[in-house]
């Protein structure tokens, strides 16, 4: 099964399999009726990395999004993507780590690629992982 990511208002959404995940905090303001999901009770990612949203109407994840082609449960992937995007001290996502995966630079902006898959990602061991995230977050 195909899972697909994307950003809404500076955090992660995710879709699998019929049901939508928040992960991490959001950046900036949401009006979550206009987006289609009923407005979550909390959001605070340090307590709770993600949470299941409830949507109202069909939602449509179009343009530039990731995928990940995995048998695991949308809850488990969720859980993988806060472990390898979100900074643990506020909860947020890192737009440093993001734009690795995404291959976005200052330069080139977003990538052409309408979808791009990064099983990867969730396959590689998290201690290779820890070692590019702890490089990308290092204050310069």
């Amino acid at each position: 099964m195909t899972a697909r990511i994307t950003r809404l208002a500076g955090a992660i959404l995710l879709e699998q399999e019929n049901q939508y995940f928040l992960i991490g905090n959001t950046k900036q303001p949401c009006n979550w009726q206009q987006e289609g999901f009923e407005t979550p009770d909390e959001i605070d990612a340090v307590k709770q990395p993600f949470l299941l949203l409830t949507p109202v109407r069909t939602i449509a994840i179009e343009g530039q999004h990731l995928t990940v082609d995995q048998s695991n449960g949308a809850t488990e992937l969720a859980q993988a993507l806060a472990t390898r995007f979100l900074i643990r001290r506020n909860g947020s996502v890192s737009d440093r780590l993001w734009r690795i995966v995404t291959g976005e630079n200052d330069e080139t902006g977003a990538s052409a690629e309408q979808q791009i898959n990064i099983t990867w990602l969730i396959d590689m061991p998290e201690r290779i992982w820890e070692i590019v995230r702890d490089a990308a977050l290092k204050c310069l």
